[in-house]
């Protein structure tokens, strides 16, 4: 197996990595950017005051509106994905809420793609409704379901590779279909960050990311972003944003720069990692599927310069999923991902979240998949205990 997938772009990471880690100097030579702790910012005079309302002069004015600590991150996020603007959130949810509310209104229509984030489905199966919004799930590897769906669509709402299954879409063609008719795209790039998809430069509008995954990369922060156009950004900011209070904070802000420091350096970890992992699992004789998109076949792979460090893979008959997921010791038992630690999840327990309102059970996940986040750890650690796993589990 080659240690990185065709297609990697090393000169992308140096690029990456220079933007995250260089700054221009801060007030007072601080070499971190200040954290401003701060809920409001006051005015000289009246005249400032005045001008600064008016949209004369830029100074931050109250912190649930923007605080410098937060457009730095910002900032940042819009530079990685080559976006004009960006608009940090207190929570993923909150900035996919926030967005979708901002071009959706009542009596409209959205495409989304089977597969989507647990919680991304609920808010479009128990909110939305109460709006009179109406949600369509497609196959999103399939570009003509996707085609047959658009027409009189407002949004397109694409994640890329999807939840659990790890289903890839062609963004760049599916971006295409909307644009011609008008309908904004939108896709959660959490899986693979910016480092390893740049989806606006395929077309898409708008990018979405649960900051407390790669982005963070330390599993001690909740938060959210989207990028896109200063257009569509506004837009956000002048419909939703304020209104919906999702902020967020300075210091979680803080310690979301301090993780993008890292994140050219942790995600060819994680991919190298991930794969090997993957590989394994794919010969091993109690697994009979690994649902990873280094294995697709499907046109969407060729947005990805790289593979993150999560996938899932489905057992056999005779093995004892809690048993399995018990013996486990370096995989911790919890949900999110993206942090140094790793993770599993199985779908036998997700499944029984939420009745009526689970989106595995929608889409018809098998209770035999199980998901792995694979941190930071020693590979060959992380394998041996996959293996006792196995071992212990069989029955």
């Amino acid at each position: 197996m080659n240690e990185h997938p065709s297609g990697f772009d090393h000169d992308y990471l140096a690029e990456a990595a220079t933007l995250l880690a260089h700054d221009e100097p801060f007030p007072g030579g601080a070499v971190v950017p200040p954290i401003y702790q701060t809920s409001l910012f006051t005015f000289a005079n009246y005249a400032e005051m005045a001008d600064t309302f008016a949209g004369k002069r830029k100074q931050p004015i109250y912190s649930r509106g923007d605080n410098p600590t937060v457009m730095e991150f910002e900032a940042r996020v819009a530079a990685l994905e080559g976006a004009e603007a960006a608009r940090g959130f207190s929570s993923g949810m909150a900035a996919i809420s926030a967005t979708v509310l901002a071009f959706v209104g009542a009596g409209e229509r959205i495409v989304a793609v089977r597969n989507c984030y647990g919680d991304a489905y609920r808010l479009f199966e128990r909110l939305l409704p109460r709006l009179n919004i109406k949600v369509d799930y497609v196959d999103g590897c399939d570009p003509d379901a996707v085609a047959a769906a658009l027409p009189g669509a407002k949004l397109l709402y694409l994640e890329s590779p999807t939840s659990m299954m790890f289903e890839l879409q062609d963004i760049a063609h599916l971006a295409r279909l909307a644009k011609e008719q008008g309908i904004i795209t939108t896709i959660d790039n959490s899986w693979a960050s910016p480092v390893f998809q740049k989806p606006i430069s395929h077309g898409v509008d708008l990018v979405l990311h649960s900051a407390s995954k790669y982005l963070g990369g330390h599993s001690d922060t909740v938060a959210g972003v989207v990028a896109g156009s200063a257009a569509h950004i506004k837009h956000i900011n002048e419909q939703t944003y304020s209104y919906l209070g999702g902020k967020l904070s300075p210091f979680e802000a803080w310690l979301l720069l301090r993780g993008l420091r890292t994140l050219p350096l942790r995600l060819p970890h994680h991919m190298k990692s991930g794969l090997t992992i993957a590989e394994r699992l794919k010969a091993h004789a109690n697994v009979e599927r690994v649902n990873h998109p280094v294995y697709s076949n499907h046109p969407g792979k060729a947005t990805l310069a790289g593979y993150a460090g999560l996938f899932s893979f489905e057992v056999t008959d005779d093995i004892d999923i809690p048993v399995f997921v018990d013996a486990l010791k370096y995989f911790r038992i919890g949900v999110s991902w993206g942090g140094h630690e790793s993770l599993v999840v199985p779908a036998k327990a997700s499944l029984e979240q939420t009745p009526g309102l689970n989106s595995m059970a929608r889409f018809g996940v098998s209770p035999r998949t199980i998901r792995f986040n694979v941190g930071l750890e020693s590979v060959e650690d992380l394998w041996a205990d996959v293996a006792q796993a196995f071992e212990k589990a069989r029955k």
